[in-house]
């Protein structure tokens, strides 16, 4: 969450910081100007800005999550590209235009005196409002780039407060910055985190289709980084730098970064003032010391009529006698000199001077004719809030796409798919109504071949969810499972064109995983006689001091109990006995709790006697003979046979490879190759049901697990494996990339047999 907050936490506060001081400056040329009846008006802009700056991120956020994923993607880009100019034209500008911000918002404000209140509403909205639509479009994009919104929120909320906290200790002169420093240090980092934006939504456009060059990697150290760890969050998310990145997505990085940064780094050293050319001459206000640098000027120093002050929290000094003999000036420097050379008061408030002709916002207001009512004080802050709300909800409500057939579906245990007729191919949204008086588990499917479209399970009595699916040419109806009762199927309806998208997945049955469950538990049952020969062998090696032997007999008795992990599940406490680890036990290694191979091999390899080891090896003995007492008995949910394809491989990618359970033997890569030998007998029983619903997965997997085990067998001679600890860079990248690989590839297989009563 911390990581995703620092991006946004910047932009809050330099975004805040620049529209403060705008504010700051507004209200202390009215403070001037004795014109203190006017600052509501300034506060109306303010407001309408705040207003506006909101229901534009409400826009985004509404009408981006009713698009397509497809089109998500392409809107999330553009967005970024976008926000990514605004960020970049934001950060040039205040470089710009900071000396002069204050005097060309004093000479606006001058004028919208004159002009009657509207004027002045609209000078405050327009000159707030651009910072407002810029934090959020760029808020908008890290939130949707960190992929949550807790994080980019908070930092956005700290930064804004913090913001304000400064512009007020800037206008009541309570602290001092050097504002010109602020911006320049704040642009730069901004910049590095705007190449990052960037970066991201190239590739969200790469997977919108509007570029090519998706699968085109230039960066892939998936394999070899974690993309959990601290350093690899902190910085995919401060600087969207992620493992895996696109030739476009680098070159857009890379690109952005050499030329703005350049530009950038340039521009800061051009205006830099240059060293006074005699002794005696004057020193430009950014060499003065940073005591005079009063940044509350920006804010509060504007109490002399003539002159406001700069924007880079200078505050300006009396002006230096006239040297006899000056050197002539750059215009640049003769500018700068003379917004700096003139006086003015050090204080928020005006000094007190001789009484002088009332300034023109302090004279009377014409006065309403007799008869007329006057208009409430709280009409206009009230419409100029409500009017950007009123009209997002309007542009959230008509962006929003409709279900094409606008159809609600009756589902009851007795009739099933009341209301539903044909719909047009694409997109759909039903909205499924339970009118009966038991939870029901709903499907849309293919009547013929009972293929599922969509499903919403649990649905309650008395609620009604939508059901989204693509629909193309095809026959399509409705399946209701009562929590208690028979499965009750609609009328079928025939859709016509829309080509053939859909995408469906066949239903699977407990029955249908019946032989694959019984041939995997004949199998563990194998297992499980031999692991328990295996543990008395190790367990006499050790009773007769014969250790060298132990370590041996340790890593066959080993791997056969690895090469069992889809019953792990099954197993419940026996595998703590018999693979515990000493990770969250209080005295760790030496902690009594501390049972089975991982205790004996600590003991094996950290010279601990026979004597000391007897114990635990007699007790991993009793384990693996309890353990095949109660296996036939135990509950095998057939559920748990795809889900363990994929974690299997998990637990080795996660503690095999990184030699997180190593205890001394060194030995990680022959238990993975375990791990690998365990998930190939488990999808030998699945293969029927997953060539029938993915004929092109298993050859895919073949290919990956064939990968794999050329890699694992390269690390050992014998029974003698290269530790994982010791493992080369390129081939722990080659290890971690190959089981990477196959562990997406094994994805789908849960989701592809997953138990449906639809079935």
């Amino acid at each position: 969450m911390w990581d995703d907050a620092f991006p946004s936490f910047l932009i809050g506060l330099r975004e805040g910081l620049e529209a403060g001081l705008i504010v700051s400056i507004l209200v202390a040329t009215l403070v001037r100007a004795g014109a203190r009846n006017r600052l509501a008006q300034v506060w109306t802009g303010v407001l309408a800005a705040i207003a506006l700056a909101m229901s534009f991120g409400a826009v985004l956020t509404f009408t981006a999550a009713s698009l397509s994923a497809t089109a998500q993607e392409a809107f999330g880009g553009t967005l970024s590209v976008i926000a990514v100019a605004f960020v970049t034209a934001m950060v040039f500008w205040m470089r710009r235009s900071a000396r002069s911000l204050s005097g060309e918002i004093k000479e606006k404000v001058t004028g919208a005196l004159a002009m009657g209140s509207g004027v002045l509403v609209v000078t405050s909205f327009l000159a707030v409002g651009r910072e407002g639509l810029e934090t959020a479009l760029f808020l908008w994009t890290t939130a949707r780039a960190a992929g949550e919104s807790a994080g980019p929120l908070t930092g956005a909320g700290i930064g804004l407060v913090l913001a304000a906290g400064l512009c007020w200790g800037l206008y009541r002169r309570v602290l001092k910055i050097n504002l010109t420093k602020f911006f320049t240090y704040t642009g730069a980092v901004l910049i590095v985190i705007a190449a990052g934006v960037l970066g991201y939504g190239l590739r969200d456009l790469q997977e919108g289709g509007v570029f090519p060059g998706n699968t085109a990697y230039a960066l892939d150290l998936s394999g070899s980084v974690d993309a959990g760890s601290w350093y690899s969050t902190l910085l995919q998310g401060v600087l969207n730098i992620t493992p895996t990145m696109t030739w476009l997505q680098t070159a857009g990085y890379v690109g952005y970064l050499a030329v703005v940064m350049t530009l950038f780094v340039r521009g800061v050293r051009a205006s830099a003032p240059k060293p006074a050319a005699e002794p005696n001459a004057p020193q430009p206000a950014a060499d003065r010391s940073e005591s005079e640098a009063a940044a509350g000027a920006a804010a509060g120093g504007l109490a002399e009529p003539d002159r406001a002050p700069a924007a880079d929290g200078s505050a300006p000094q009396p002006p230096a006698e006239k040297s006899e003999a000056p050197e002539p000036a750059s215009n640049a420097e003769k500018q700068e000199q003379e917004q700096e050379s003139e006086p003015q008061s050090a204080v928020g408030e005006p000094e007190s001077r001789p009484a002088a002709p009332a300034p023109v916002a302090d004279r009377p207001e014409p006065q309403p004719a007799r008869g007329s009512r006057r208009r409430p004080a709280w009409v206009v802050p009230v419409a100029v809030v409500a009017v950007p709300v009123v009209v997002a909800g309007v542009v959230v409500a008509v962006a929003r796409p409709k279900p094409s057939s606008g159809q609600t579906v009756a589902v009851s245990e007795t009739e099933c798919g009341k209301g539903f007729t044909a719909p047009k191919a694409g997109r759909q949204t039903f909205q499924m109504q339970n009118t009966g008086s038991k939870t029901s588990e709903v499907y849309l499917i293919d009547p013929g071949t009972n293929a599922v479209y969509g499903e919403i399970e649990g649905l309650a009595p008395g609620t009604t969810r939508d059901l989204v699916a693509t629909v193309a040419g095809g026959t399509y109806a409705w399946r209701c499972v009562p929590s208690s009762g028979k499965a009750v199927t609609s009328k079928s309806v025939t859709v016509t064109g829309g080509g053939s998208s859909a995408k469906a997945v066949v239903p699977v049955s407990e029955n249908d995983l019946a032989a694959p469950l019984k041939a995997y538990k004949e199998y563990v049952d194998q297992g499980l006689a031999t692991l328990v020969a295996q543990t008395r062998t190790l367990d006499a090696d050790i009773e007769g001091n014969h250790l060298d032997q132990a370590r041996t007999d340790w890593l066959t008795a080993h791997l056969t109990y690895s090469s069992l992990g889809a019953a792990y599940g099954t197993f419940e406490d026996f595998d703590k006995k018999i693979n515990g680890r000493a990770d969250g036990l209080a005295g760790g290694v030496a902690d009594p709790d501390f049972a089975g191979f991982h205790r004996i091999e600590y003991g094996l390899w950290h010279g601990q006697s026979a004597d000391e080891l007897k114990a635990p090896a007699q007790a991993l003995v009793d384990a693996a003979a309890g353990l095949q007492k109660a296996f036939p008995t135990q509950d095998f949910d057939p559920g748990d046979l795809p889900l363990r394809a994929h974690e299997i491989l998990e637990n080795t990618l996660q503690f095999e490879l990184t030699a997180d359970t190593d205890e001394g033997s060194g030995t990680n890569l022959a238990t993975a190759n375990a791990n690998l030998a365990g998930t190939n007998e488990l999808l030998t029983v699945l293969r029927p049901l997953l060539t029938a619903r993915a004929p092109k997965l298993l050859p895919t997997v073949d290919a990956d697990i064939a990968r794999l085990q050329a890699l694992l067998d390269a690390e050992h001679q014998g029974a003698v494996w290269t530790s994982a600890e010791t493992l080369d860079a390129a081939t722990r990248q080659q290890l971690n990339g190959a089981t990477g690989q196959l562990l997406e590839d094994l994805a789908p297989v849960p989701d592809l047999l997953e138990i449906r009563k639809s079935a």
